[in-house]
């Protein structure tokens, strides 16, 4: 902030978040401490890379003026990024109800005899904000576990360990799973073969029973029999 009796001008480092081809704006403001009509005029070392509006004006009595201050798009970045660009903001006492497009370049003459008030700024680049960090929330089911952070700042060594830990797991319940499902196919295997072996004693026991029919013994006794020397045969195999 400037001790100017005029004007207070704020800030008197215009800062430019820099970035490669884009408009960057920086806002200068102007306090009239003074119970005069304050005119001012902007100036600068490079006036085809800045664009100030407005450039001239009229600060009333104890009110503040804005100033819009635009640099213009850059194709190239200097490699040191220090800026060497120069404003110049002088003030003068107008006479009371001018306007803005009444202020003249002689009113800043000095020549002329005009107090004339000069306040330097200057031009510095620095780094554009950077965009807000995602938040993350709680770890989803089925996620890995995180590392907790602690009051001093230093990982959990719990969660560490957990994690360890629980990273063997899915292993052991794998080969348990491939054992039970490579059981179960045998035992699959086993009650088809028994099936199948039941069809054709089945099979053999009619062709038997048409046969010992003649010979006057009933059908469903052979049958019966059968079966129960093939269950009685199934039972000594599976103990």
């Amino acid at each position: 902030m400037s001790t100017s009796e005029l004007l207070t001008v704020e800030p008197l480092d215009l800062q430019f978040p820099f970035e490669l081809k884009k408009q960057i704006s920086c806002s200068l403001y102007l306090t009239n401490k003074t119970d005069n009509n304050v005119a001012f005029k902007v100036k600068t070392t490079n006036p085809k890379k800045y664009c100030v509006r407005p450039n001239t004006g009229v600060v009333l009595p104890r009110s503040t003026c804005e100033v819009l201050v635009t640099m213009q798009a850059q194709k190239e970045a200097p490699s040191d990024m220090q800026c060497k660009d120069k404003f110049l903001l002088q003030g003068v006492i107008a006479s009371p109800g001018v306007t803005a497009k009444e202020v003249t370049p002689e009113m800043f003459s000095k020549e002329a005899g005009h107090l004339v008030e000069e306040t330097k700024l200057k031009v510095t680049y620095v780094a554009p904000p950077r965009p807000p960090s995602p938040v993350h929330e709680g770890s989803e089911e089925g996620s890995s576990p995180r590392a907790s952070v602690s009051d001093n700042g230093h990982g959990s060594e719990f969660s560490f360990q957990r994690f360890s830990v629980d990273k063997g797991e899915p292993q052991e319940n794998t080969s348990e799973a491939r054992a039970l499902i490579t059981k179960l196919t045998e035992e699959k295997q086993s009650a088809m073969q028994l099936n199948n072996r039941l069809q054709r004693e089945l099979d053999q026991l009619r062709r038997e029973s048409k046969k010992s029919q003649s010979g006057g013994i009933p059908f469903m006794y052979v049958l019966l029999v059968g079966l129960i020397g093939l269950i009685l045969g199934y039972i000594m195999k599976r103990t």
